[in-house]
């Protein structure tokens, strides 16, 4: 899996395809999707579009939790096969632990097992999963999670997250890595910016890169995959433009500290996404 993938969520479907051909002719060769973003059609359009042969793109996508449970998730694999319009998906991933109703999350996670088993599924996963969920994952299933995509970025970093991840083997992937989830709209009220930390912006300037770049070279240097998203071609272009430049060690512990422990989005505990009203269509 390429450290530095392309993200796609809360991208219009009209967007979609157009962005993620944007990214692979950029040069990246990760995408991530999912069931609940509503564009995996998409971004199987733009996969062709781009005309990279199918196995020079890994494709991420994520089963939503009203296809959980055994059968719905195989089901969900086949769904989300179709729309992106391939036979076998690089990694796929739970959505969301549901601990609400944890017995579906772990009869969605052995349909996985099958999966993996059956060659349909290359890697398997989670995502927005804490230490706990984890232990009580691995308490009833086989196989480790490849990857465990939570959110992280320089104002949450979830260290206990990435400690239980890295003791089981597990890649740590951050949504939200250049901080979307502070200035994203609708997303709450008076929320501080990543982009605008000062601390990053001085090493930004230091390297005559942006804050953006600073930050993904941080998740990399630290040993995280990073799906940034966007649909602007210039930002798109910058995004994986980070690999010709290092932080010092000092830099990297300026960034740490910058870590305020505050959660943008959803706690995965006190939420019943079940309740979200979202059903996934069938192809």
């Amino acid at each position: 899996m390429p450290a530095l993938g392309f993200g796609v969520f809360q991208s219009a479907p009209e967007e979609t395809a157009v962005a993620v051909e944007t990214a692979l002719t950029a040069g990246y060769r990760h995408i991530d999707t999912a069931a609940g973003y509503g564009n995996e059609r998409e971004v199987g359009e733009g996969i062709r579009r781009s005309g990279l042969d199918r196995d020079e793109v890994f494709i991420e996508t994520k089963v939503w939790v009203s296809d959980y449970g055994y059968d719905q998730t195989l089901h969900a694999f086949e769904k989300s096969a179709t729309k992106l319009g391939v036979t076998q998906i690089d990694l796929l991933i739970l959505h969301q632990p549901m601990p609400q109703h944890f017995e579906r999350t772990l009869s969605a996670y052995r349909a996985l097992e099958q999966l993996l088993a059956d060659g349909k599924v290359r890697s398997i996963g989670v995502s927005n999963f804490m230490p706990h969920h984890l232990t009580a994952l691995r308490e009833q299933t086989h196989v480790v999670p490849a990857v465990n995509q939570v959110e992280l970025h320089p104002y949450f970093t979830q260290p206990a997250v990435q400690r239980a991840n890295t003791e089981l083997g597990i890649v740590t992937q951050a949504w939200s890595p250049i901080g979307g989830i502070t200035f994203y709209p609708g997303w709450g009220e008076n929320r501080a910016s990543v982009l605008d930390d000062t601390t990053i912006g001085r090493i930004a300037e230091a390297h005559a890169k942006t804050p953006a770049q600073v930050m993904l070279r941080w998740h990399l240097q630290q040993g995280r995959s990073v799906i940034p998203k966007s649909t602007n071609a210039q930002r798109i272009a910058q995004n994986i433009d980070v690999f010709d430049f290092t932080l010092s060690d000092a830099e990297l512990d300026a960034i740490d500290a910058l870590d305020r422990g505050v959660r943008g989005g959803p706690d995965p505990d006190d939420v019943d996404p079940s309740t979200w009203d979202l059903e996934i269509p069938e192809p």
